[in-house]
């Protein structure tokens, strides 16, 4: 199995990014996908989560209304769309598959990690 994120970079504030988690080995229909960030110096947290078949979304309140996530299940691609981005947001962004689903979007309800892309938001 593995996931691999992709998309980011260096965006000013009020920008906007484009994550891509591609999965391999999986069934990507079978699982709820978080997205999960990691600050410098900072823990780990949940951002968004869809799940697998009537995609309900879930966003974290910072990100509410700047980030949109999307899923397409026959390419094996989960999408995070952000916008306004701002400094706060800088982070490693990391794709997961959930074991209990987007109702536990916390570290420990993660079956498989993929490896992450770094997002650094000047301002």
């Amino acid at each position: 199995v593995q996931l691999q994120a992709s998309g980011g970079g260096l965006v000013q504030a009020g920008g906007s990014l484009r994550l891509s988690c591609a999965a391999s080995g999986i069934i990507l229909d079978y699982y709820d996908i978080g997205w999960f960030r990691q600050a410098p110096g900072k823990e780990r947290e949940g951002v968004s989560c869809i799940s697998s078949r009537v995609r309900n979304t879930y966003y974290v309140d910072s990100v509410k209304g700047r980030f949109t996530i999307s899923r397409d299940n026959a390419n094996k691609k989960v999408y995070l769309q952000m916008s306004s981005l701002q400094p706060e947001d800088t982070a490693v962004y990391s794709c997961a598959t959930l074991i209990t689903g987007c109702s536990r979007l916390f570290s420990y309800n993660v079956r498989y990690w993929g490896k992450g892309t770094l997002v650094t938001v000047s301002s």
